[in-house]
């Protein structure tokens, strides 16, 4: 039988364990570690589920909570956050706790209806609003678009502990349940917060920044965040402070290099343009985009100064995959980078161009015009994607 973690006093963790999972939000996320779902269960004189878990993971959550109380004990259902892998254990949840009070935004009632079509007794809160669960209670903060319209975090003042939902999570299957059971673990987990940021957080930065300003504004004492993916931060300053960082655009003498190649002569380029990076003394990460997975690349963009890109030119334009790249990139309305362009062509040229104004549509500036090279580049002309490349180095020291 599963087996629930205490976390706090009278709050428990009845979630479920993905080991397996290696894509998510329809391919658009590569999970390489697993996740987990998150699940809490707080328990006053009334009791309180906030948020479930995905639905092939229903029965693990419910044998966790029943290693706790018995299941229709439960008074309350908190859905922070309707989508399906958090709310996706609510039919079988609800079935068998038809009594109990579901409580969620106006925008959460209309999803959750629109899902699953539950006759569920509905409390819609606001922000301000709070349960009681006798000495214990939950006060709703609401966060919309962080990530979805519904979103919500739920406070609970008694054990300083906020329950964030998406906010704060990231990716990663482990035994542990909290971030700082190990200096390891700790920067593993930081560096898939920073990929999850990236990935599904960075278009929203000025509101995630908003909302911490809000929640320090409300002078709630907050010693432990629980997110709803991933460990549970039991120092929260330095996700707080990352967060900070993130929303704020704030970057790192860092240069990424992105690119693909054909016959291999964009390839010799781009070792030539990180060579002379790295004699510049920034940090230089070398991506290949047919061979690494899209959300790794663009975690690595998120605090880098600079991002260069390299295609070779076919039909006039260049590869897919640095195409795909980019559109990516830019949805993600970046701020405050700086970049440039290179490549090789054989009888005619234009990938440099598109790839140029690609950048420029996501605010990108341009430190270094396009260099260009016909076919395979000799010697002197990979001396000059060095020089090239310690120029942009230069403009990211400046």
């Amino acid at each position: 039988m599963k087996k629930a973690v205490a976390i706090a006093e009278g709050v428990h963790w009845v979630g479920a364990i993905d080991w397996d999972v290696r894509n998510f939000h329809g391919y658009h996320f590569s999970t390489h570690r697993g996740t987990t779902y998150n699940a809490y269960l707080v328990v006053g004189e009334k009791i309180a589920l906030v948020d479930t878990v995905h639905a092939p993971f229903a029965k693990e959550m419910i044998e966790r909570i029943e290693s706790v109380v018995p299941l229709e004990k439960i008074d309350f259902v908190v859905s922070n956050h309707v989508e399906m892998d958090h709310s996706g254990a609510m039919p079988e949840l609800m079935s068998r706790i038809p009594k109990a009070k579901v409580f969620c935004t106006q925008k959460g009632k209309e999803g959750l209806s629109r899902y699953y079509g539950g006759d569920w007794d509905f409390k819609v809160v606001k922000t301000g609003d709070v349960l009681h669960l006798g000495k214990k209670s939950l006060q709703f903060i609401e966060a919309p678009m962080l990530h979805w319209p519904d979103s919500m975090f739920t406070y609970h003042p008694e054990e300083s502990l906020l329950l964030s939902n998406d906010a704060f999570g990231q990716h990663l299957a482990t035994s542990e349940r909290f971030a700082e059971e190990s200096q390891e673990l700790l920067h593993d987990v930081l560096d898939a917060s920073a990929k999850y940021y990236a990935n599904i957080l960075w278009p929203f930065s000025p509101l995630v920044l908003r909302k911490i300003e809000e929640i320090v504004g409300m002078n709630l004492e907050i010693k432990t965040i629980a997110p709803a993916h991933g460990l549970i931060w039991g120092d929260p300053s330095k996700i707080l402070e990352a967060y900070m960082r993130w929303a704020k655009g704030i970057s790192k003498k860092k240069a990424v290099v992105v690119y693909d190649t054909m016959w291999g002569s964009t390839e010799r380029m781009a070792r030539a343009v990180t060579e002379g990076l790295i004699e510049t003394g920034l940090s230089v990460v070398q991506l290949r985009a047919s061979v690494t997975d899209r959300s790794d690349i663009i975690k690595e963009t998120l605090e880098a100064k600079a991002i260069l890109v390299g295609s070779p030119t076919i039909n006039n334009d260049s590869l897919s995959t640095l195409a795909a790249f980019l559109e990516e990139f830019h949805d993600l309305k970046p701020k405050g980078k700086m970049g440039a362009v290179f490549g090789s062509f054989g009888w005619a040229g234009g990938a440099e161009k598109k790839l140029g104004e690609a950048l420029k549509a996501s605010s990108v500036e341009i430190a270094e015009p396009a260099l260009t090279f016909c076919y395979r580049p000799d010697e002197e002309e990979l001396e000059k994607c060095r020089e090239f490349g310690r120029r942009v180095g230069a403009a990211v020291e400046a």
